[in-house]
């Protein structure tokens, strides 16, 4: 029968590699390098609210680290380590296949982006798991949500919405094909951390976000930080094949479409603004990041955010993105 310690020892203790002390001890050690600002970021994914309790442990274990991995993406950082905190149900602290997978998830994405576990806790009761991420960047180099400015123009990485249409074919609003659900499964329950493309950005982006509660939602953070106002271009948002066969206007699934494309969140991209000088520089990430990126629209003075369909009238939404406390 495992006991809390138990669960530590044999599913998440690794020998330190880059802390001055690891797990084992009442606080873990750590040295920031000379010249560089360190970057925190903390999520907590709970069962029934931000996954089904019966996701795949090991794709779970993936994606609670690579929502943290998303932040030091748009901060421009390098991610250096982490700490666990862990919930458990009694089932799963005596579920040893499940802990082995889980843990199993977490490091191989942790040891493909040199992140180390250095610490956590672990207690029983409904399942939640929450992440905290310590990364490295330049003193002073750090991308931020308020440095837009008017004639930027926005960005955007990879294909927003799949994420939440892979959702709605779980929650049964929809049906995939099986390559369709394949595409957008993957993008929900193992998303791609954005972190090359972050750390390119530095020095060509005024500003970026990771797209964790929308494309609309989120480009409103940079807005109201920045103090400034956005028009974007529907035509322009790049879509999956999945998403484009149902925002055709004759398919019944079109309004869905829209609201996952703009408003579904879970995408963990990245959305940034740049000068238009820097648009050639920007375009070439694509063959060094191997990353999609599309130019979506503009940075204006003033308030608000105006999405603009082909024949150049406004786009009415009844949602811009998700809220945790809003959310049923």
């Amino acid at each position: 029968m495992n006991s809390e310690f138990d669960v530590i020892h044999r599913y998440f203790t690794r020998p330190a590699r880059n802390a001055l002390l690891g797990t084992g001890d009442d606080a873990a050690l750590v040295a920031c390098t000379p010249g560089m600002d360190w970057a925190v970021s903390v999520d907590t994914l709970v069962a029934g609210r931000h996954f089904f309790p019966d996701t795949e442990p090991a794709a779970l274990g993936h994606k609670v680290l690579a929502v943290n991995l998303s932040d030091m993406a748009a901060m421009g950082a390098i991610p250096r380590w982490i700490t666990l905190s862990l919930t458990l149900t009694s089932a799963l602290a005596q579920n040893d296949t499940w802990l082995k997978a889980f843990s199993s998830g977490l490091f191989a994405l942790a040891d493909q982006y040199q992140v180390e576990l250095i610490g956590g806790d672990t207690t029983g009761g409904p399942l939640n798991i929450g992440i905290q991420i310590i990364g490295e960047i330049e003193r002073g180099k750090a991308l931020r949500r308020s440095g837009a400015r008017p004639g930027d123009d926005i960005w955007v990485s990879g294909f927003p919405g799949e994420a939440a249409l892979g959702l709605r074919h779980l929650q049964q609003q929809v049906t995939l094909t099986a390559p369709e659900a394949t595409s957008c499964l993957a993008a929900l329950h193992t998303p791609t951390p954005r972190v090359a493309l972050g750390r390119a950005l530095i020095g060509l982006a005024h500003s970026a976000i990771d797209i964790s509660d929308g494309l609309l939602a989120d480009l409103g953070h940079i807005l109201e930080c920045s103090g400034v106002a956005a028009t974007i271009n529907f035509e322009r948002i790049p879509r999956s094949p999945a998403l484009e066969n149902r925002l055709q206007p004759e398919n019944p699934a079109r309004q869905l479409a829209i609201d996952c494309l703009l408003a579904g969140g879970d995408d963990y991209e990245l959305c940034f603004t740049a000068p238009e000088v820097r648009r050639d520089a920007i375009a070439g990430l694509v063959q060094t990041t191997g990353v999609n990126l599309s130019r979506i629209g503009t940075i204006k003075t003033g308030k608000g955010l105006t999405v603009l369909t082909a024949d150049g009238n406004p786009l009415i939404l009844e949602t811009k993105g998700y809220d945790h406390f809003l959310a049923r």
